[in-house]
């Protein structure tokens, strides 16, 4: 599944790619399209199977 997130460092749009199937908890880094820089990204599930999806500045 996609989704589209804004990058903290530029604004600009940019899609990531959640893997539905993964673990409840996933972290992992995916580099900017526009700017080049390391976002975090972290989803959280719970026992309903729902998932949240947030992003941070992965240089701190």
């Amino acid at each position: 599944m996609e989704e589209t997130v804004t990058c903290p460092y530029c604004g600009e749009p940019t899609d990531i790619t959640v893997d539905e199937e993964g673990s409840a908890r996933q972290e992992y880094i995916e580099d900017c399209w526009v700017c080049c820089r390391p976002i975090t990204v972290v989803i959280l599930g719970d026992e309903k199977g729902d998932r949240r999806l947030t992003i941070h500045r992965g240089d701190g």
